[in-house]
């Protein structure tokens, strides 16, 4: 678990970028169990270098998981993303993009991981654009093997296409939600942790 974003050595910090989206991704993705929780529970909130963009983020996080139980995360996941029908909050990029789940975007994805040697587990019941399938693309495309897909071109190519565009907008939908408290706090979380790798893809650019 990524515990003190940033790190010092370029190493160090790609390691951790694939284990903040790793968290991301098994958050997003169900409430969390009594593991992943204990964790969050005793994890540091002090980061190496005071003053990051994502220590205060990140420690408000930690204190709304320390507050938490395992039965009051499971029904504030179930407020927030489950039901019957149409969810508080939806977690699917089709959904912001074109205000439809199973749309165009989806399509274009579904190709895009195709041309990246990925495809969708038959067992997973959710659809590709669920931001927490992206977080783990995202985290295979930082911390996989194969250099010729795991490499800063395909990670930025991947993140400005299929998370950029609409992610801003699940963030502000759960932050503002009434009935989240973990939630929104890892929505803020969220939020200035994908501004920090938007800053980083832009100054990729301008080397």
């Amino acid at each position: 678990m990524a515990q003190n974003p940033p790190v010092s050595s370029a190493l160090d910090e790609e390691t951790a970028r694939a284990e903040v989206y790793g968290v991301l991704a098994a958050l997003y993705y169900a409430p969390p169990d009594a593991a992943l929780l204990a964790q969050l529970q005793v994890a540091a909130t002090e980061a190496p270098a005071a003053g990051g963009l994502l220590e205060e983020p990140w420690r408000a996080l930690v204190g709304e998981a320390r507050q938490a139980t395992e039965a009051s995360l499971r029904q504030e996941y179930a407020a927030l993303f489950g039901g019957v029908g149409k969810p508080e909050v939806a977690l699917y990029g089709s959904f912001y993009l074109t205000g439809f789940l199973n749309e165009k975007p989806l399509a274009q994805l579904r190709a895009d991981l195709a041309a990246l040697g990925l495809e969708r587990d038959e067992a997973m019941p959710e659809s590709e654009d669920h931001i927490a399938c992206l977080c783990e693309v995202m985290r295979y495309l930082i911390a996989g093997d194969d250099m010729a897909v795991c490499n800063l071109t395909r990670q930025h190519a991947f993140f400005a296409t299929h998370l950029q565009p609409w992610a801003e907008r699940l963030w502000t939908a759960l932050a503002a939600h009434p009935r989240a408290r973990f939630y929104r706090a890892l929505a803020t979380f969220s939020q200035m942790f994908f501004q920090v790798e938007a800053q980083g893809f832009d100054m990729l650019d301008g080397v």
